[in-house]
């Protein structure tokens, strides 16, 4: 029993060491949730290269994940960053991306992601969502970001709206697709009124055949929607 248990010491010690001391091999990366790519495969494995001085050769029991993982979710690019060692020493590193939901275009360009946090625009990818131009700053995204995420999670705004618009005072404008006039949000309170208003208005105009008879929709007002018509 004695010998058995030094020889189960030491096969446990010799695999340890032996594990410890395989070399990394190239990077593996593999990107979950969307297919959208506005980083590739190639930009993360060159952060973790350059963060760890070349990881291919660098001993298993020296890697510091945790430093790596940080280094990646330091990408203005990445949401969350895994990082991990498999067996057979192979670094893999599972990341998620940002998700975009509306792009500003005003002195600077860039987007706005889904917890209304900056992100850039990306070389290798442009993604389809709403316009923001006027008044806006990056460190003061909140109004914004609000009528963004409402446009994101309702299919009708998001079939229709293709620009927000925020005036010198914080007032919220829209822009419809294939329509003339201009709707005033106002501020974004009662935002969800709001809209039902504007969707009641727009449905039964569109059954009357007469969207294009207004210049601005106004829907600032709680309780009610004022038009404007065309001259």
């Amino acid at each position: 029993m004695i010998c058995l248990l030094g020889l189960v010491v030491f096969l446990f010690a010799f695999s340890s060491s032996r594990n410890g001391q395989r070399t990394i091999s190239k990077p593996q990366v593999k990107f979950i949730g969307e297919n959208n790519l506005f980083i590739t495969n190639e930009a993360v494995s060159k952060l973790l290269i350059q963060n760890y001085k070349g990881v291919k050769n660098v001993p298993k029991e020296t890697l510091v994940l945790n430093e790596l993982e940080n280094a990646l979710k330091s990408n203005p690019m990445i949401k969350t960053a895994e990082v991990y060692v498999a067996v057979n020493g192979t670094l893999n590193a599972e990341i998620e991306q940002k998700t975009p939901i509306a792009r500003v275009s005003t002195n600077a360009s860039y987007y706005i992601d889904d917890e209304g946090s900056y992100m850039p625009l990306s070389n290798n990818y442009s993604a389809r969502v709403p316009l923001v131009t006027g008044y806006v700053e990056k460190n003061n995204l909140k109004n914004v970001y609000k009528v963004a995420h409402k446009i994101r999670n309702d299919d009708f705004l998001k079939k229709n709206v293709i620009e927000i618009h925020q005036s010198a005072n914080n007032k919220i404008y829209l822009k419809l697709r294939q329509c003339n006039f201009i709707v005033q949000l106002g501020n974004v309170d009662f935002l969800d009124k709001k809209i039902n208003n504007l969707k009641a208005f727009y449905q039964k105009n569109q059954k009357d055949k007469t969207l294009n008879s207004y210049s601005k929709v106004n829907l600032q007002f709680e309780n009610q929607v004022v038009c404007s018509k065309l001259n």
